[in-house]
């Protein structure tokens, strides 16, 4: 057990602040904000689970980087604990507009028609359904996970399909909003709108990209990222590598100041 949740077991969270004013502990809450979550605070998140269920919902949200929709939908039939290997099936749904009069598809704002210039009173809606199938791996620690979680009579009987969780999207975040508070985390501020906003399932998706990159950033580690993370467009991808002051920092302080050649040529 992570030292930090035996505090907060023991004399709770107003206690904690005081212990850690008075002894001038270093603890992860020493600034107002953060940029992403460590592995050191989703451990620390983790570990303030009441249930082997809430415990096991973020361990999978971080260790596999999937969305929470992908992970609540996720049945015993879709786990191979003997491969160690997850079936994710993901289901999106669009809807199509088209032009009424030529049939070109049109974008939602758009008043006339880009193909045949006629005025647009309502679009033709068509409802479209794409399935996804990815297959993530699992390490040795998730399988044990989810072997004692079934065997413990986790899952939930939906129609006959075994869910794994039997909760929907609102109680997922609540659960891990209701973890972070207990640790006292910061807020999460995102470096390119500079906006402030709590830690949600997203933000350990987001911690398993930064954590993928910063073990190995190679062109063939990237892709294997991105089929991962299940992302259509690379750029998607990237997206979610947000960086800290300490590592701009460190980028910054290997740039050769002394010297101007560039500007010489």
């Amino acid at each position: 057990m992570i030292p930090h949740q035996r505090i907060i077991d023991t004399v709770g969270i107003d206690d904690k602040r005081n212990m850690d004013k008075d002894q001038n502990k270093n603890s992860i809450n020493k600034v107002a904000t953060i940029a992403y979550l460590t592995f050191k605070h989703i451990d620390a998140i983790i570990e303030t689970a009441i249930n082997l269920r809430d415990r096991l919902l973020m361990w999978l949200l971080s260790r596999t980087g999937c969305r929470v929709s992908e992970i609540l939908a996720i049945v015993v039939d879709d786990i191979n604990l003997a491969s160690g290997v997850i079936v994710i099936k993901h289901l999106k749904r669009r809807i199509k507009l088209s032009c009424p009069h030529c049939n070109v598809r049109i974008g939602r704002k758009n008043k006339f028609c880009p193909g045949c210039g006629k005025e647009i009173d309502e679009a033709v809606k068509e409802k479209l359904e794409q399935h996804h199938r990815r297959v993530l791996p699992i390490d040795k620690t998730t399988s044990v996970m989810i072997r004692e979680y079934i065997d413990r009579g986790g899952p939930t009987n939906d129609n006959g399909r075994f869910l794994l969780f039997g909760i929907n999207r609102f109680r997922a975040r609540q659960i891990i909003t209701e973890c972070a508070q207990k640790v006292n985390l910061p807020q999460l501020l995102n470096p390119d709108s500079g906006r402030t906003h709590k830690i949600g399932p997203h933000s350990f998706r987001v911690a398993f990209t930064i954590r993928w990159i910063q073990a190995d950033d190679s062109p063939e580690s990237l892709k294997a990222l991105q089929l991962h993370l299940g992302h259509k467009n690379f750029t998607t991808t990237m997206s979610y590598r947000k960086m800290d002051f300490g590592e701009r920092r460190q980028f910054y302080d290997k740039i050769n100041w002394e010297t101007n050649s560039d500007l010489d040529t």
